[in-house]
């Protein structure tokens, strides 16, 4: 498929767009185009109309561009701004020349070659070493059979593509080829994208030479400049919208501070203005972001926009980030978790008054339903079986954050009345009601500005304010909040961090001229240090689970009817909880001596069964073993030549005595199978032994995407951000999100991530303003 369904849901009108058209002038023609250059996969979309008509139909045709790096196999677009009953045109380079293709689709199935554009390439296009550029005019192309645009509208919405796996015929325009691996929205005025009958004749016959762009009406033609501004400059720029951006937002603004938080994606929940439902939805105002129940939905949907497309694993970018994706386990932390033994410098180690702070916001729940009822509950009864004779104990987990060791009890969540809550929920809504507090979205920051040490602002993709520049106050600061890494890469764009991820940035056309002088980068180990749970999925059956049909059906067409009703009705009722319904943790001996801790989530269903064994599928569940606490193993994170972020060197199992104590775990859990009646485990099955299992598993399947560490907090030469979590060596500039986290606590790092942006919000507001 060319474009994604969203493409005809248009999920981001509803705010505001902060990338629009601007014009600009291609150095080999002369040709005034009006269009965007995409940041993240640099790829300038350009196009330009013959004048409108004073009288009779608006012109058919326009010259257009598209500049790509050839790392992008394909591009494309729809200036409809839609994949259904729009013309979609992609181009790609080919043995020196572009190829391009016109389709045209009615449903969300591979788009059929639509004959009626007539395509002519201009003589400035090219291929070279790295880049394609294609100058083109397309005629017959503002109208189509079922569709059309108003090239006089001045509220255009176009769409654009891109896509890293080429098509299966490159040299055959009618090829088939898959789904596009990313896609945008922009704003763009059509009726300011004009100039006059000369010029335009001049381009489209090959001509060069500069022209302006005009806007013409029945009496008038005036030429137009790019709608720019100057940004107000604020106290706090804030970089992301996840849980330590939100937080620390709200409780700065709460100080009187001006904030301005900045979020690269759109909204979400129905609350902020998100309009993505599930088909059964529609009526309501909640969105897939809303729903518990559709936790393991946002894995399987083809129309997937919500992860970050230029990072390798899975990464929020939308408004509440991770936070508005995730499974909501919230775990209030222990001690253990802010102990200088864990790495935290002492002055953390007093947590307590910031996550009590945390817990009076957004207290967690184990029952998360309106009605206080546990839905689905069978794995929660099995596994205890299998639990109790191993000498577990059922507690009320978050009563006793600091009791670890062989307990078990209700998956607890920060879910409220049935919806998801979370910082989008509680602190993002009183941060906006102040005056002093501005959140803009679909704005992608590149890098901080910097005079060596001292932060003026950050640089952006929005074209509506001069050079994308956001700037403070004397005095102001930037904080990054754009996860591990997100604010990793922000660091590296920005002259900071280790010498060979500043050079892959100072090589990109793009951002390369963005770096500072060389004589001003900083040297910190920005990427190293990163960590994440190594986790492995055993999948059992029993004769009283129900696996919720493995949750397939959840989005669409929706599930149990009765279900539906009941969720829509008081948002209680199965729909009203993510997938997993028990936990448990142990502390584990090792062949070092240092204790590592297990914790266990059970949950119906499975990611996948490899079995010889004949299974009933509606009885199958799974149990997550992670190791957390007390791992050793540390890995690496960058990025590569198009910047896109990847880890380098992979955390799980590094480490011969955490994988000992992993599979020591494993069989653990696997020998206490026998004392549940009717219980089996299926994979591994009898023909695999633990050791083998976790051998042969797939390291990108052991991903919990708990990454902490990129930026860790640490003393001078061994970390990136002081006590304070300013980095080291600037005036200005602070991070806030699971990068500082310096060690994995004993669960799902959430509650450590929320309870320490309080107590970093705290620390920066202490700080004396230097300017």
């Amino acid at each position: 498929m060319l474009l994604r369904l969203s493409l005809g849901v248009l999920p981001f009108v509803g705010s505001a767009l902060a990338q629009a058209a601007a014009q600009f002038t291609d150095p080999d023609n002369g040709i005034t185009f009006w269009g965007i250059t995409d940041v993240v996969h640099n790829v300038t979309y350009g196009y330009v109309f013959p004048p409108l008509a004073t009288s009779g139909p608006n012109p058919n045709e326009y010259i257009g561009t598209i500049v790509s790096p050839l790392v992008n196999q394909w591009n494309g677009f729809a200036l409809s701004g839609s994949m259904i009953d729009s013309l979609l045109i992609a181009a790609w380079p080919n043995n020196g020349k572009i190829v391009f293709t016109t389709r045209y689709a009615t449903s969300n199935v591979l788009p059929d070659v639509y004959p009626g554009p007539v395509i002519t390439t201009l003589p400035t296009s090219y291929v070279n070493a790295t880049h394609w550029k294609w100058v083109f005019r397309c005629q017959n192309c503002t109208s189509w059979t079922g569709g059309s645009i108003d090239v006089s509208s001045q509220a255009a919405v176009p769409a654009w593509c891109s896509s890293t796996i080429a098509v299966d015929d490159p040299a055959d325009p009618g090829t088939s080829m898959v789904q596009h691996t990313d896609f945008g929205f922009y704003f763009f005025p059509f009726g300011e994208a004009h100039v006059s009958a000369s010029v335009y004749n001049n381009w489209a016959a090959g001509g060069t030479g500069g022209g302006t762009t005009t806007t013409t009406s029945s009496t008038t033609t005036t030429t137009t400049a790019p709608p720019t501004r100057t940004a107000t400059p604020v106290d706090y720029i804030i970089v992301g919208s996840g849980p330590g951006g939100i937080i620390t937002a709200d409780r700065l603004s709460q100080a009187n501070k001006s904030v301005l938080l900045l979020e690269r994606g759109g909204p979400s929940t129905g609350q902020t203005g998100g309009t993505y439902q599930a088909p059964w939805l529609v009526g309501t105002n909640l969105t897939k972001f809303d729903v518990p129940g559709l936790f393991e939905s946002m894995f399987t949907d083809p129309n997937d926009f919500w992860w970050c497309k230029d990072i390798t694993v899975f990464a929020g970018c939308l408004l509440g980030g991770g936070g508005s994706v995730n499974g909501a386990l919230y775990w209030l932390p222990a001690d253990q978790d802010f102990a200088t033994t864990a790495g935290w410098p002492q002055e953390w180690t007093n947590h307590q008054p910031y996550t009590n702070a945390l817990k009076a916001r957004l207290p967690p729940t184990d029952a998360p339903s309106t009605d206080g009822k546990r839905y689905l509950e069978q794995v929660f009864d099995v596994v205890a079986q299998l639990l109790i004779p191993q000498g577990f104990r059922n507690v009320t987990i978050n009563n006793v954050p600091d009791d670890k060791d062989h307990i078990y009890g209700y998956s607890a969540y920060d879910f409220i009345k049935g919806k998801r809550g979370g910082p989008v929920a509680t602190y993002l809504q009183t941060a906006l009601a102040r005056k002093n507090f501005k959140l803009q979205l679909n704005t992608n920051v590149w890098n901080v500005v910097r005079n060596g040490s001292q932060i003026t602002g950050v640089k952006t993709n929005d074209t509506t304010v001069k050079d994308g520049f956001y700037p403070l106050n004397p005095g102001g600061r930037v904080i990054l909040s754009a996860g591990t890494y997100g604010s990793a890469r922000i660091l590296f764009r920005s002259g900071i961090g280790p010498t060979d991820m500043i050079n892959l940035v100072q090589g990109d056309p793009v951002a390369g001229p963005l770096l500072p002088p060389s004589s001003q980068w900083i040297n910190l180990p920005v990427g190293y240090n990163v960590s994440d749970n190594p986790s492995i999925n055993l999948v059992f059956t029993h004769p009283s689970v129900n696996s919720y049909d493995n949750w397939a059906d959840v989005f669409t067409p929706g599930p149990p009817p009765a279900d539906a009703a009941q969720y829509i009705a008081s948002q209680s009722g199965i729909m009203a909880q993510a997938s997993p319904r028990l936990n448990f943790w142990q502390a584990m001996g090792a062949t070092d001596g240092v204790t590592r801790w297990l914790q266990g989530t059970a949950r119906p269903g499975a990611a996948s069964v490899t079995t010889n064994y004949t299974y009933n599928a509606t009885q199958m569940f799974t149990i997550t073993a992670y190791l957390s606490s007390g791992i050793k193993s540390r890995g690496r994170i960058g990025i590569n030549a198009a910047l896109n972020g990847l880890p380098l060197v992979n955390p799980w199992l590094v480490d011969p005595a955490d994988k000992s104590t992993l599979i020591a775990g494993l069989k653990q859990i696997a020998g206490g199978v026998s004392l549940v009646p009717g219980m089996t485990m299926i994979t591994p099955d009898n023909t695999t032994t633990i050791d083998a299992y976790v051998n042969s598993y797939d390291p990108s399947t052991m991903d919990s995407n708990h990454w902490v560490g990129s930026n860790i907090i640490g003393p001078a030469g061994q970390a990136v951000v002081d006590v304070n979590t300013k980095v080291y060596n600037t005036n200005n500039l602070f991070v806030v999100d699971a990068s500082i986290v310096p060690t994995l606590p004993f669960g799902n790092p959430h509650g450590l991530v929320m309870s320490m942006a309080e107590q970093a919000a705290a620390k920066i507001l202490a700080l004396p303003v230097t300017n």
